[in-house]
């Protein structure tokens, strides 16, 4: 049994493509080849904890992830994410691999279901994109972006002008980044000018709402992964042409789609599954005139295909 710390996974991931091992752990999900269980959460004080497990059928390892988020511990100069993955042999059930990842991997699967869905739902033309939020799920989101969408101008919201700032010193500070970053304290901006947005927030009360949204805009909703956490207001999902979950039975009780529902502005089987769009057994966006939301809730899928890819890499990196 092998433990693998940050540092290490961090030079494990450079240079892997994990944009279709994600993509196939979706499709995989969506035609019923996985054993994915509900979601097993802690709501404390100060945080929560969720812990998330499942296979894929015929793939050589099951994984059970712990992930934290304490937002407080910003004030407190802590990081807000925690976490560890464990990564088990299906054959054997004996324990390969912990990756003590302090949130990592979570907030990389996470960015890259971002950009898969926006590889898939986007409007052909992406004038601007839209981040709502400066933490580290807003930076992620934007860079992975970047591999699928040609668009480089983005307009960041956030609570403040500090805030805001730093997001835009983190591009500024990174050699290799070509967005153009401009920033706004009014989210009626992000939606007005922007016609691909990413929500990354953990708000319980909506920021952004139908009246001021572009048709043809795409939105993924990231930040809602509980029952009480809300972004959009629910009419943008009722108004839209596409909603589309990473796992309905899912987002049947958590995210946007399950605030939707509990208010009657979507019907469940109004809802299409991602892994079905990236497998074409449905359509998901046809034309640029629509409307399309993806909420994504995290699925287990994502951390075993993240994790797996991880712990292969760690492997063919041994000597001999």
């Amino acid at each position: 049994m092998r433990i693998i710390e940050l540092y290490e996974i961090k030079s494990l991931l450079t240079g892997l493509d994990l944009i279709p091992a994600i993509e196939q752990g979706f499709a995989a999900y969506s035609a019923g080849r996985t054993n994915v269980p509900p979601v097993g959460e802690l709501q404390l004080e100060k945080g929560e904890v969720h812990i998330k497990y499942g296979a894929i059928d015929s793939q050589p390892f099951y994984v059970i992830k712990i992930a934290s988020g304490f937002y407080g511990n910003a004030e407190l100069g802590l990081p807000t994410g925690d976490g560890c993955m464990l990564v088990f042999r299906q054959e054997t059930g004996l324990l390969e691999c912990i990756l003590l990842d302090e949130g990592h991997l979570t907030d990389e699967r996470t960015a890259l279901a971002g950009a898969i869905a926006a590889k898939h739902l986007a409007p052909s033309n992406v004038s601007r994109i839209g981040i709502v939020g400066t933490g580290v799920q807003a930076r992620a989101q934007l860079s992975h972006l970047a591999s699928v969408i040609d668009c480089r101008d983005v307009l960041v919201w956030g609570r403040s002008q500090q805030k805001v700032d730093a997001y835009v010193d983190h591009f500024a500070s990174d050699p290799h980044s070509k967005f153009r970053i401009e920033t706004t304290l009014d989210t009626t901006d992000i939606q007005r000018q922007c016609n691909l947005i990413v929500t990354t927030t953990p708000a319980t009360r909506p920021l952004l709402s139908i009246a001021h949204l572009q048709p043809g805009t795409h939105i993924t909703a990231v930040g809602s992964d509980t029952p009480e956490k809300q972004e959009l207001e629910s009419a943008i999902l009722a108004e839209a042409d596409v909603v589309v979950a990473d796992s309905i039975s899912q987002c049947k009780l958590r995210g946007e789609i399950a605030q939707a529902l509990r208010r009657g502005d979507v019907q469940s089987n109004d809802v299409l599954e991602l892994g079905n769009i990236i497998s074409g057994a449905v359509s998901g966006r046809t034309s640029d005139e629509q409307t399309t939301v993806a909420d994504l809730t995290g699925v287990a899928v994502q951390d075993i295909q993240i994790a797996s890819a991880v712990v292969t890499a760690a492997t063919n990196r041994l000597p001999g």
